[in-house]
């Protein structure tokens, strides 16, 4: 949720797990807009869009940066700033073509027993809200440990 105080707060979190264990973990983001952020929606949408151009990244930086211009005129200029073609960005953007894209993300989170964010999954263990690093890597290393035995 591009619009939540937790998920920013959780950024930084997760940009050090990534750092810290490399390639031995895979981050999968997925949208979960929550209905009380009214520009959490379209700021999942936007993403989808920049995704489509390979920008997905820059923008999620971008808008987590800046999470107080999240309007529909923001949004587009955010992903104009990261380089996307604006034209076609623009055409996805206003057609709302990743409308299902999104719903389909917020039906798993839901099936998965997600009504809040930031809600993490360490192989299908759940870490919800903004947690201290030494809770993901207390998972993380159980996980990895978890692998090692098993081979």
């Amino acid at each position: 949720d591009f619009q939540c105080p937790f998920c920013i707060r959780a950024h930084p979190t997760v940009t050090k797990v990534l750092s810290t264990y490399g390639d031995k973990v895979r981050f999968v983001y997925r949208n979960f807009p929550l209905a009380s952020h009214p520009d959490a929606r379209p700021a999942a949408e936007a993403g989808a869009c920049a995704a489509e151009q390979g920008k997905f990244w820059e923008l999620h930086d971008r808008l987590f940066a800046g999470q107080t211009k999240l309007g529909i005129d923001d949004l587009k200029q955010h992903a104009a700033a990261v380089g996307v073609d604006a034209a076609r960005f623009n055409s996805c953007f206003d057609q709302r073509k990743f409308q299902k894209d999104i719903d389909a993300d917020m039906e798993m989170a839901a099936d998965a027993g997600v009504n809040a964010t930031p809600a993490f999954f360490v192989n299908g263990r759940p870490l919800i809200g903004a947690q201290p690093f030494e809770a993901f890597k207390r998972l993380i290393d159980e996980e990895l440990a978890a692998v090692t035995a098993a081979k």
